[in-house]
Order: structure tokens, then sequence, then C-alpha cells
């Protein structure tokens, strides 16, 4: 019935209203009203680093420097990304953080954050393990068939990388730094980089936001070439439940690791955490620090606690 309307009056309008409805149909238990058999919650996907378009500061290329703590408990890998989050702060003398609550480096490059959190983490005394991943955000870096870096490293700071100079900076900083997660290297209409990437890091998720776009029908064609090994969920960025579960089982069915995710204009609604746990989402990204941004991770903790 909803979904008809989604182009009259906009998909933020809609998937509001079906929030609300399945809050008052579920008395605010979203995730038990879908799935009463539901048992696993998401890891948090944090952003501790963050610059591109997340902010108007000189800052990193690179949108998002991101934590993934690897305790079963989701209580616990809050708590160690809001510790890492302030000795991080703390450590690199950040004043100002991004619209999604990430430090912005004061005078650090691309490479020089990358070598940072890799040492960081490496060093760590902690017995449960944070893996580090990065969302490039391509697109924004993509213009006139190149990509322009303004803040590359300390020794080069303005670089053009063409399509196949971009695949292979992205394999060499997941090579060098271990990365765990990469979401957005290139560009949103480059399925073939995509590709490339995909067929030759299979350790490492590689993970479309702007390709998919959470829609069904790029989410097929990224199985079909195989440009893929994880996909961003965003209900609004679709403007519809169904559609989105749709992508979600879609992605399941085909081995597609799935996140769902927080928007930068982000509410206190918590309702992607309670859809995170019903349809057995295995991360939720939602950043770290910030009160819309903690609200999703505080609500987990209370699922957490009634499982």
């Amino acid at each position: 019935v909803f979904d008809k309307y989604i182009n009259k009056i906009g998909g933020n309008a809609v998937i509001a209203l079906q929030f609300a409805l399945l809050k008052a149909m579920s008395n605010n238990k979203i995730w038990k009203f879908l799935n009463p058999y539901a048992k696993t919650l998401p890891k948090p996907v944090g952003n501790v680093i963050g610059g591109g378009m997340h902010t108007n500061e000189f800052s990193t290329d690179v949108q998002e420097f991101l934590l993934i703590p690897q305790s079963s408990f989701i209580q616990e890998n809050v708590e160690v990304n809001r510790k890492l989050h302030t000795r991080i702060g703390n450590i690199i003398k950040a004043r100002h953080v991004t619209d999604e609550g990430a430090w912005i480096p004061d005078e650090m490059s691309n490479e020089e954050v990358l070598q940072f959190l890799h040492d960081f983490l490496s060093t760590r005394d902690d017995h449960v393990e944070v893996k580090l991943g990065l969302d490039i955000a391509a697109s924004s870096l993509y213009k006139n068939k190149f990509y322009h870096y303004k803040n590359f490293s300390s020794e080069v700071k303005s670089k053009q990388l063409s399509k196949d100079e971009q695949v292979e900076l992205v394999n060499s900083w997941i090579e060098k730094y271990g990365l765990f997660y990469v979401e957005d290297p290139v560009e949103e209409n480059d399925f073939e980089s995509f590709t490339k990437l995909n067929n030759v890091r299979k350790g490492c998720l590689i993970c479309g936001d702007d390709l998919i776009t959470t829609n069904l029908q790029r989410m097929k064609k990224a199985v079909k070439m195989g440009a893929v090994s994880c996909v961003i969920i965003k209900p609004n960025q679709i403007g519809s439940v169904i559609k989105t579960k749709e992508v979600v089982d879609y992605a399941h069915e085909h081995g597609i690791k799935t996140i769902i995710s927080h928007r930068s204009g982000e509410t206190m609604d918590a309702t992607i955490s309670h859809l995170a746990v019903a349809w057995n989402i295995p991360y939720i990204k939602c950043g770290i620090y910030g009160k819309e941004r903690e609200a999703k991770l505080n609500e987990l903790i209370k699922i957490e606690q009634k499982l």
C-alpha cells in the first residue's frame, strides 16, 4: 500500500510512517515482532577518524576510518569502540569532529592516518580484536575520469589517479594495512573495478553503498558480476521497509554480507537496531560518538540484555 506513494510524498516520509506503525504494532519491540526467534546481534562498525564530504575543514580525502571490534557481545564491542575513540582523539590531539562524530585529524594525510591506526591497533594489549576498515566514498573524489586527492600523503598532497591506478591504490592499502573492510573504493557506476577488487581481495569485505543504493536491481547486477562481498543497507535510501527487506534477503541468499547503516543527517530513532536483530544482519554502521549515534548502540545493548 505504501510503496505506490513513495514517488508522491518521498521515501523519508514513507519510511518514517512505516517505522511509526511498526513501533505501535510491536509495543516498541520491533525486533521481537518481526522475528520472535532472533538471537544474534550485529557487530558495530564505528567511525573514528574522518574527512571527505563529512566536514568543511581540510582533512583526509578518505571519508571514514572505521573500527570493527570482534567480541561476541554487543555491549563489549560498544565499550571498546568508545574507549578507543577517546584514546585516539587524545593521541592525535583532535579538536573537532565531523558531522558523524569522527575526529578530524590536524595535518594528517590519508597515508599517515592509515599507518597510525594500523600501528595503534597492532600494539593494543586487549583481549578484544579490533579490525580496521575504510569508507573511501570514491564518488566524491571522481571527476573528469580521474580520482582527485588533496591530502594523499605527507610527501605528495595533490594527486590524480586513473581508474586502474585507483584499484592499485586500494589493493596496496588492503595489503599494507591489513584492511578488513573497504566501502565504496571506486566510483558508484564502476561495477567492473569493484569486480576486479572483489576477485583479488577475498579476505577483505568489498562493500557497495553508492554502488547499490539499497536497490534490488543494482544488487542483482552486482551479484551477477561478482562486484561485492558486502552491501550497505539504508531503509530511507530506498524509502520502503518491504523493499529494504528484499535487498537484505537477496544479499543473504547469495552469500553477501549486509551492514545496516545510519545516515549523515541522523535522528534519535533506533529502528535500524531492531531491524538488524530481526533480519540477522551481521553488522551495523552507526558511528561511535554523538547522541544520535549512541541511541542505536544503546538500543542494541538493551536488546542483548533481554535476549
